[in-house]
């Protein structure tokens, strides 16, 4: 496997993701900002939670097209209208849901910027990626 995940000492201790993603792979996949969406343009699920789950769904889908698998994943980057901490359990939820399709758990190290708005209103969340593979 390309990538190894760490908790390196003196790091926050969390144990929804891994601080630290190490890769050593030949081949490096960066997909772009995937939306809870299905492949007709439309929002997956009226909730946050829901289109997460979707998201990510969206990201091993991609990931896969290009070889890999969601193993391969080194980071999430997600970008979440009007984020406030209170979404985290929503975050959650989507993430546990993406568990059960393949998504590593704990995930690969992850980071969550607030945004003021996405590219429609009926968009939560988008996520970018980045995967290596052997």
């Amino acid at each position: 496997m390309a990538v190894e995940f760490l908790h390196p000492d003196g790091l926050l201790r969390q144990t929804d993701y891994f601080p630290v993603a190490a890769a050593t792979g030949s081949r490096l996949i960066l997909l772009a900002g995937q939306a809870g969406v299905t492949p007709d343009f439309r929002p997956a699920a009226p909730d946050l939670a829901g289109q997460v789950h979707a998201a990510l769904r969206n990201i091993i889908i991609g990931v896969r097209g290009a070889g890999g698998d969601a193993g391969d994943l080194a980071r999430l980057t997600f970008y979440i209208v009007d984020w406030v901490p209170e979404k985290w359990d929503e975050v959650l939820a989507g993430i546990a849901r993406a568990q059960a399709e393949g998504l590593p758990a704990p995930t690969p190290p992850i980071s969550i910027i607030g945004v003021q708005a996405l590219f429609t209103p009926d968009f939560f969340v988008e996520i970018e990626a980045t995967a290596v593979l052997d």
